[in-house]
């Protein structure tokens, strides 16, 4: 089954998670981490059911229409028990439908809907599902994969069981398309921001606290960090266009970057070979950083073609090694002329390694912790490690060229400029417009790439704050640690330390990160020795 999210069941789960909250204020021998990411998980779950938020249930860049396509990219079909179980979960598709579509129709009632982009992108997505031959359908991947391995006969039963079953699901997504374009889209919001919807401000104020767990930044600090940090990055960038010798001002140099042909691959593959070269480079730097590596690979795959123009330009799908399934660092080959050769790398740092497979695979491999805490995911940590990861590849001389180094810079100023602009649409009111100026103006990063994103910025109010807000923090707590342990300092002892017990809120890691020093310092002390105040 996909979840439920009727009413009834987001308060009853509210109401489980006011009770375990109340049970864990009680328990005084709590492990400290296990009961930050306790209050934080159940915090969210109160925070989702107070405002509602399911009455707008995409956000442009995924959604619960996406939810089958993403599962179906997952799933492996190995018995015929598998079988039958993807089987239930295509038959349950209408029911989960059913219900997303009763919230929305209360977010028209209440005045919470969708801005017309967000609204755009996964309506075109819907569409892709709903005009799809049954056979060629995104859903009937896991069917065409099945085990070999399988009985003959029982794979014609599975087949033809799953045949009908899509047949079904396609006609599910054919009525959301018509809902979605005939009784919703009349009554998509006029503004982009959530300071057009009631309350709007209030609910921006509580998820940007969500995605930035522990920082206790407001928008408006936030605003101002975003603000610096472009100006800060500005002056990287003139100083690599100086170094290159161009003849131009910054906004050709910004032109040169996109509309030269070298920069470009010519074919999905070669954009999917080059990301997995690139990969490979960067594994053979993880040993000079990281004393514990995971177990478990990844490999690099395309987005699939059904949601690929609306979405980013990469992402990590977390593996299972008891399903057999490897990590996977999607690249997006939708229109290669918009996908850039000199930012791939840091793309590539960011999602791979040294960036979210490391990350996320070491903490499901974590031993003697309960089950929440290998599979937690705090934003500002986990994307705050991807950007860190982006420069700690530049540290390492993994950019090549000064194309490369402003690729990355680039990247790292697209982040500076999210804190801008997702304050300026939900908590300034800024139109689309605006929002966009920040990109345009100071990245190399494609036109496509900065429509796609403002849209996700729009659809997910918050998020967008954790990347810039995260990396900030780690470079902070590595440079707290440089001082005070000065040449004892072990940058491999330090990112093994700060990976070590998985995702945790900010504040967490500022603690936890603190005692290690002190160990540190104390383990650094001749005995007999006090140590230096």
């Amino acid at each position: 089954r996909w979840g439920t999210v009727v009413p009834e069941a987001v308060e009853g789960r509210r109401a489980e998670a006011e009770a375990l909250l109340a049970d864990l204020a009680r328990a005084s021998d709590a492990d400290p981490v296990d009961r930050g990411i306790l209050e934080a998980l159940l915090a969210f779950t109160i925070l989702r059911a107070e405002h509602d938020i399911g009455r707008i249930p995409f956000t442009g860049d995924y959604g619960f229409h996406a939810e089958p396509v993403f599962a179906a990219l997952r799933a492996r079909i190995l018995t015929t028990e598998d079988a039958d179980a993807w089987l239930r979960r295509l038959a349950d598709i209408d029911r989960y439908f059913a219900e997303n579509i009763a919230n929305m129709r209360r977010g028209v009632e209440t005045g919470w809907t969708s801005y017309g982009d967000p609204l755009s992108v996964t309506v075109e997505q819907i569409r892709e599902q709903a005009q799809a031959q049954v056979d060629e359908s995104d859903l009937f991947a896991p069917i065409r994969e099945m085990s070999p391995a399988i009985p003959e006969a029982e794979r014609v039963r599975i087949e033809a069981d799953a045949r009908m079953a899509v047949a079904k699901a396609i006609d599910t997504y054919k009525a959301l398309l018509a809902f979605m374009e005939e009784d919703y889209a009349p009554h998509a919001r006029n503004d982009p921001g959530l300071v057009s919807v009631p309350n709007g401000r209030a609910i921006y104020v509580d998820l940007v606290a969500h995605h930035t767990a522990g920082a206790g930044l407001s928008p408006v600090e936030i605003h101002t960090i975003g603000e610096n940090e472009v100006a800060r990055i500005r002056a990287e960038m003139n100083a690599i266009i100086d170094d290159i010798g161009f003849e131009g001002d910054f906004a050709a140099f910004l032109g040169f970057l996109r509309t030269e042909d070298a920069f470009y691959a010519d074919t999905p593959e070669d954009l999917l070979e080059k990301a997995s070269a690139l990969s490979k480079r960067l594994d053979s730097l993880l040993p000079k950083y990281f004393g514990r590596l995971p177990r478990l690979p990844y490999g690099v795959n395309p987005v699939p073609a059904s949601i690929a123009p609306g979405y980013t330009t990469g992402r990590y799908v977390q593996g299972d090694a008891d399903e057999q399934r490897a990590g996977s660092y999607l690249v997006n080959t939708y229109r290669l002329d918009q996908r850039p050769l000199y930012e791939l790398p840091a793309l590539s740092a960011h999602e791979a390694v040294p960036g979210h497979h490391l990350q996320i695979a070491l903490a499901q491999e974590l031993e003697g912790v309960a089950d929440f805490r290998r599979r937690y995911y705090a934003t500002a940590f986990g994307e705050g490690w991807g950007l860190y990861a982006e420069r700690l590849a530049g540290e390492a001389g993994f950019y090549r060229t000064p194309y490369e180094r402003f690729g990355a810079l680039s990247y790292e100023m697209w982040r500076a400029c999210r804190l801008v602009s997702d304050t300026g649409l939900h908590w300034y009111g800024w139109s689309r417009e605006r929002a966009e100026a920040c990109f345009v103006e100071n990245t190399a990063l494609s036109p496509h790439n900065i429509k796609t994103e403002v849209t996700r910025y729009i659809g997910w109010p918050g998020q967008a704050t954790a990347y810039k807000v995260g990396e900030l923090k780690i470079l902070q707590l590595r440079a707290d640690a440089r001082e005070a342990l000065g040449e004892a300092f072990d940058i491999r002892a330090f990112h093994d330390h700060l990976l070590g017990a998985g995702s945790m809120p900010l504040s967490l890691l500022e603690t936890r990160m603190g005692a290690w020093v002190d160990a540190q310092k104390l383990a650094a002390t001749p005995a007999g020795k006090a140590p230096a105040p």
